[in-house]
């Protein structure tokens, strides 16, 4: 292979954020086609790899809605949303917990340590890392996050492990709980002292006008992202993005990212580039 001046270039360009990020935390939050795609799941997980063996701490937290779709409708069972939210009977939540801390989770696992990586799979329940109250009686088993225990996230880190952590949590009588993982990703990122918090989505980043692409915004302030939000301008699934990127700034999270997860290597360009990728929200 002939290696040209401008691959030496980017890796000149990396070499002050590994610095900037070694031994630090980073959350990334991992869904959409990028779960779906077999090719992508394998580029979004490589990258993560090289973050751990770079010296970073990579905290992965997946969803898995599409998953989830398909098991109940081999089941006979049909999804049913409110407001965007599953409604999540005992039956739907057995599903739930089955397909995200069963098959998703122990799958990408699995390719993690198959691309040399170390991971270990963990659902809320474990060590009670995700504490949850139902949301609302309507949606049935559906949680908001309560409390947040990292000290064993802690402990994976500390001796090299890469957690991948699938959004069921427990709730106050030991029941699971379905929680948003984009809310689990910003409680998390709080609770850990996480230095960045990474979105991956299907999308570009947050627009001005969703309709016209040269509107991306690259930067948000808190206060304009919420304005966008009342607005309407952030609308449907990317509002609990937008609203975990703002749970993690509030518990001292120094920048949060909402970035196309289908883009190549997404997340080193994110980290390792002067220019970044997709919509950077910061405090102020």
């Amino acid at each position: 292979m002939n290696y040209t001046s401008e691959q030496a270039n980017i890796l000149v360009q990396a070499l002050p954020y590994i610095q900037q990020y070694y031994g630090k935390t980073i959350v990334i939050k991992y869904g959409g086609n990028a779960m779906i795609d077999d090719a992508l799941k394998a580029s979004v997980l490589r990258d993560i790899v090289l973050l751990r063996f770079v010296g970073m701490n990579p905290i992965l937290v997946h969803g898995g809605g599409p998953e989830i779709n398909q098991m109940m409708k081999r089941v006979g069972k049909e999804p049913t949303f409110i407001g965007g939210l599953r409604v999540t009977d005992e039956e739907t939540m057995e599903i739930v917990e089955m397909v995200l801390a069963g098959k998703t989770n122990k799958g990408i696992v699995s390719i993690i340590n198959t691309l040399g990586g170390q991971a270990v799979g963990l659902s809320g329940k474990d060590a009670k890392l995700i504490e949850a109250e139902q949301k609302d009686a309507a949606l049935g088993f559906v949680g908001s996050v309560t409390n947040i225990n990292p000290e064993i996230l802690h402990t994976l880190a500390n001796q090299g492990y890469i957690p991948v952590i699938s959004s069921v949590a427990i709730g106050p009588n030991g029941e699971s709980l379905n929680v948003n993982a984009d809310h689990i990703a910003g409680a998390i990122a709080a609770a850990i002292g996480a230095t960045k918090l990474l979105m991956l989505t299907d999308v570009t980043g947050i627009f001005e006008d969703k309709d016209d692409p040269s509107t991306l915004k690259s930067v948000l302030s808190k206060e304009e992202a919420l304005g966008m939000i009342k607005s309407g301008k952030i609308d449907k699934g990317m509002i609990p993005k937008v609203e975990a990127c703002i749970t993690a700034l509030d518990g001292g999270v120094e920048r949060t990212h909402i970035i196309n997860g289908t883009l190549p290597h997404a997340v080193l360009m994110e980290i390792f580039t002067d220019t970044g990728i997709g919509t950077m929200i910061e405090s102020s």
